[in-house]
């Protein structure tokens, strides 16, 4: 068959069976393997969709500039698109994606702009700001904007779904995929439950995100928000493309873990794919192990290719740099409490306390820093540092109680996140803490991670 352009090659992709990472796994595991996409990933399919819709409602003119915030695999299908029909673009990044992304859009002639990672989305600073600035700023451009685009959902719903429904011959019980501008998991799970609701859907998401807490109390917790390394899933926002309704549980999934499934699905499976499809598969078997039957059938999605991340999960160094290797003796929060033997009290104060009694308290202990308490839950902390500099501008505060004093809290942050994950969090100044397995809360300071960094 002869095409007209790349752009027409997009879809199809194939239906491909595991056979060892799922041992002893009740059912049938199958992935639909993206990288087959010409460019390498599912992104594809919600760019020219998006572009294609822009075209039809007159937003995105000949000459135009597609302007964009991407992880990397969307700037590479729009990029296509672009290439095909004659657009520029420009891609936001933020600065945690691989260098091999920010190539490879550079080498099919985008501009790209990094932007710093631990930034709220409404900074200035951040992708989305700076593309939304770009977008107001330069005539003629269109921001797709992948997040709250429902083209996005449209192109899943329109392709992926359907091919998933004919390839199993509608014999699918579960389908399971990374969760992060929602389009995929959404548009594709909107389709199959139409099909058959009786369809589990997982959606896999990271530490670090506040997907899972949203799904199972409708609370959007800033708490939930913190670094983490795995590109491609999670969000500290939510997006419009997240529809919750079709999305029957959620998994998470840690750095470390998505890290060596990916490595696995390459050396025994033969997948040369991505981390967030580590992330996929690794979320989904979890999943699996405990509520898969005999005659059940999985579809896990995996999303782009092992190209994009050589210098990180591929690459041995990056691995044992951030624990993720077996070599470090500490690799993450939980092993730095383990390595703690049970030696430890969390030294605290309470509102009520004075000022008075909480700087002795500090001296005593010799802590520069502690969380506050009220009825058993932290609501604030103490830092020495802007303690000092209060009661230097303001002596009468020495009488006054905790709470008039206190700081926000210190965040919490999950059990396994990543020495890495600590660091970016306690370079903020203020510890964090954490909740072991019998929830008891736990401090991690700059020192405790300096020390593990050493060991």
């Amino acid at each position: 068959m002869i095409y007209n352009s790349i752009i027409e090659t997009i879809g199809d992709t194939p239906m491909i069976r595991l056979n060892k990472v799922n041992q002893g796994i009740k059912g049938e595991i199958l992935v639909k393997v993206e990288y087959f996409n010409p460019g390498n990933s599912m992104k594809d399919r919600m760019a020219i969709k998006m572009v294609e819709d822009a075209e039809k409602a007159g937003i995105l003119k000949p000459g135009g500039t597609i302007i964009e915030g991407t992880s990397g695999n969307t700037g590479m299908g729009l990029a296509l698109a672009a290439v095909a029909k004659g657009y520029k673009c420009i891609f936001t990044m933020a600065d945690k994606q691989s260098q091999e992304k920010i190539d490879i859009l550079k080498a099919v002639g985008a501009e790209v702009i990094v932007c710093p990672t631990n930034v709220a989305p409404d900074d200035p600073r951040s992708y989305y700001s700076v593309a939304r600035k770009m977008n107001a700023d330069i005539p003629n451009s269109f921001y797709p904007n992948q997040y709250d685009n429902l083209s996005n959902t449209a192109a899943h719903y329109e392709t992926t779904g359907p091919e998933i429904w004919n390839d199993t011959e509608g014999k699918i019980t579960h389908y399971a995929a990374g969760v992060g501008t929602g389009g995929s998991m959404c548009g594709t799970a909107t389709y199959l439950k139409e099909q058959n609701p009786e369809i589990v859907t997982v959606g896999i998401d990271t530490y670090g995100s506040v997907f899972k807490k949203y799904k199972e109390t409708g609370i959007f917790d800033e708490k939930e928000v913190y670094p983490y390394l795995t590109e491609g899933i999670g969000e500290d926002i939510l997006p419009k493309n997240v529809n919750f309704d079709v999305i029957d549980h959620f998994v998470k999934v840690t750095d470390k873990d998505a890290a060596v499934m990916t490595r696995r699905l390459a050396r025994e499976e033969g997948l040369f794919i991505g981390w967030s499809c580590g992330a996929a598969v690794h979320g989904a078997l979890e999943y699996a192990k405990a509520n898969l039957k005999e005659g059940d059938r999985m579809v896990i999605i995996l999303p782009d290719h092992g190209t994009r991340y050589l210098g990180k999960v591929y690459n041995d160094d990056w691995m044992r740099n951030h624990g993720f290797l077996e070599d470090r003796t500490y690799s993450t929060a939980r092993d730095i409490i383990a390595h703690r033997n049970g030696s430890f009290s969390l030294v605290s104060s309470r509102t009520s306390d004075s000022v008075r009694e909480a700087i002795a308290l500090m001296n005593k202990t010799s802590v520069s820093q502690i969380p506050v308490m009220d009825n058993d839950e932290v609501i604030g902390c103490l830092t020495d540092t802007k303690l000092l500099a209060k009661i230097i501008e303001n002596p009468d505060l020495k009488d006054a109680t905790v709470k008039d004093v206190m700081e926000d809290s210190m965040h919490f942050v999950a059990l396994d996140s990543t020495l890495d994950v600590l660091s970016s969090m306690v370079e903020k100044e203020k510890a964090v803490l954490v909740r072991d397995d019998s929830n008891q809360i736990h401090i991690i300071t700059k020192h405790d991670i300096l020390e593990a960094f050493t060991n």
